[in-house]
């Protein structure tokens, strides 16, 4: 199978839609105030109504509540979101339950027990793993991705932190049959929340031929 490539981090009307045509199977935004690439006050929902149905939007936030959640779901027209804080498994209940994907994330390091993350398998469509940072993702740097070989959930992941262009062989020497995609964000960038589209084209063509 095919890794998915999720694009995330963007706010731009004009990079929305070229890197759309990219055609990833995800574009992400981000409704946490305290990121650079924050989108909330700048995202035009217009933009992500013009998009193809072959892509699905996915929210981004940290220790938001349900209603706030709801909210921006509605708002943007999203089809999933991404949990990247220490939201309980309740919470990713109620909002599969509404009918939205989705996608936890986790940081990851050595010290990692990933068996205790089973909790969240039942209330989640995937998981996301993340470089273990004092912020709440985009910090550019990997962890170690051996430590994947010790994930044996019956659970699709998502791999994040510090992917960038060159990446492609250590991404395919990732065996694990629960490898689902990649998100592309802060090593894609001219400035935070703006993608370089040709870099963005080059890995995804690596990634897909």
């Amino acid at each position: 199978m095919k890794l998915k490539v999720k694009i995330c981090g963007m706010r731009d009307s004009s990079n929305i839609l070229a890197a759309a045509e990219l055609e990833p199977d995800i574009m992400g935004f981000i409704f946490y105030h305290p990121s650079a690439r924050f989108a909330g006050e700048v995202l035009n929902p217009g933009t992500l109504q013009q998009l193809p149905e072959g892509i699905l939007k996915a929210g981004v936030f940290v220790n938001a509540d349900y209603s706030v959640i709801s909210d921006t779901i509605q708002k943007f027209s999203l089809d999933m979101v991404q949990l990247h804080g220490a939201e309980p498994p309740g919470l990713c209940s109620r909002l599969r339950e509404s009918g939205t994907g989705v996608i936890k994330a986790f940081h990851v390091n050595e010290t990692t027990r990933f068996r205790l993350l089973s909790q969240y398998i039942t209330c989640t469509d995937y998981f996301l793993f993340d470089t273990t940072s004092k912020e709440y993702g985009g910090s550019g740097q990997k962890f170690d991705w051996t430590v994947l070989q010790t994930y044996d959930l019956d659970h699709p992941f998502f791999l994040s932190g510090g992917i960038g262009p060159g990446d492609v062989p250590l991404i395919k020497n990732i065996n694990n049959p629960s490898f689902y995609g990649v998100d592309l964000n802060s090593r894609f960038e001219t400035e935070p929340g703006l993608k370089n589209i040709e870099k963005l084209k080059e890995i995804i063509n690596e990634l897909r031929h």
